[in-house]
């Protein structure tokens, strides 16, 4: 009977270690859990910082690109001026010089900044020509026959089609 007890008190025991290597487990996984979330945390953080920053500089950029622009435009933004005050003087003369020296300065600026002009000759292309009407003409069917408004592209987009007229085949009634 001496034995009994002494196995209780080992079961005991036992059960007493096993129990305290559980909390001892537990306590580890949730020192691990509260590990990963701090770290998850720190990560959101730095990606949203990183999409703050981004965000900013893009701005900046955009900011920069129309600063150049527009310090571009404003001599031919002086040379309408002078236009202006040309016409208000009553020379003809002045102002058309001044008008056509603000085109070709304008002109100038958007070829450099890489805005091409739309050819328009040619059969009609849906991704570069917009068509607002179809006339009866003697030019083969679909072909543009007119130039309403020119169209314009930026290196393969396209800014603004062309507005054209495209020829319609002839009615075959003469009145």
């Amino acid at each position: 009977m001496t034995d009994e007890p002494q196995l209780q008190n080992d079961a005991i025991e036992e059960e007493t270690a096993q129990a305290e290597s559980g909390d001892e487990s537990v306590a580890a996984l949730i020192a691990e859990r509260d590990e990963a979330i701090d770290r998850w945390m720190r990560t959101a953080a730095d990606f949203d910082n990183f999409r703050k920053r981004a965000t900013r500089e893009r701005e900046e950029y955009v900011t920069l690109a129309n600063e150049r622009l527009v310090q571009e435009l404003l001599p031919i933004l002086d040379d309408l001026e002078r236009a202006l005050v040309a016409a208000a003087e009553h020379e003809e003369a002045v102002l058309e010089d001044g008008v056509r020296l603000v085109h070709r300065a304008l002109e100038n600026l958007l070829a450099r900044q890489g805005i091409k002009e739309i050819d328009a000759a040619g059969m009609f292309d849906p991704h570069v020509h917009e068509a607002l009407l179809s006339q009866p003409s003697d030019a083969a069917e679909g072909s543009v026959i007119d130039v309403v408004q020119k169209g314009y592209t930026l290196g393969d987009r396209v800014v603004r089609p062309a507005r054209v007229v495209v020829a319609a085949p002839q009615d075959g009634s003469d009145g």
